[in-house]
C-alpha cells in the first residue's frame, strides 16, 4: 500500500465514525444493497479524495454537499474533484443536505434512475 493510500484509509475510517446527519440518513437507505441490490460503501477513498458513498460495481459516487459547498472557492474545488473522479472512470451524483432532509425519497429516486435495471428473477409472469 502506498503511503498516501494509508493516510486516506485512516482518514476515511475517522470520517465513517463522524458522519453528518444527512450522510447518516442517506446511508440508512443505501446500506446492505437496499437500493435495487447495489452495494454502496461509505467514505470510500478514490485517489487523493474520499467519496461520501461509492458503488464500486457501477463506479458511481454519491456526494452530499453541505452549506460550505456554496462558496465560489468550494464550488471550484468540487468541480476539480469531479473532473478528477470522472477522469478515473467514476460518475458523480451530487445532492445537498437540504435535499436529504426535505426530500430523501427524491434523492433516492434520482440515484435509482441512474442505476441499471435489476436482473429478472424467476419465470416471467403469465
Amino acid at each position: 500500500m502506498r503511503q498516501s493510500e494509508g493516510k486516506s484509509r485512516r482518514f476515511a475510517k475517522r470520517l465513517r465514525q463522524r458522519m453528518t446527519n444527512a450522510e447518516t440518513m442517506l446511508w440508512s437507505r443505501l446500506r446492505r444493497g437496499c437500493l435495487q441490490g447495489f452495494k454502496f460503501r461509505r467514505q470510500h477513498p478514490v485517489g487523493p479524495y474520499i467519496a461520501d458513498f461509492a458503488c464500486i460495481e457501477l463506479r458511481m459516487i454519491v456526494e452530499i454537499d453541505g452549506a460550505t459547498h456554496a462558496t465560489p472557492r468550494e464550488l471550484a474545488y468540487d468541480a476539480r474533484r469531479t473532473r478528477f473522479l470522472e477522469s478515473m472512470g467514476w460518475f458523480v451524483y451530487r445532492a445537498t443536505n437540504p435535499d436529504i432532509y426535505e426530500n430523501l425519497d427524491g434523492v433516492l429516486d434520482g440515484i435509482a434512475a441512474l442505476l441499471p435495471p435489476p436482473p429478472l428473477r424467476g419465470p416471467p409472469p403469465p
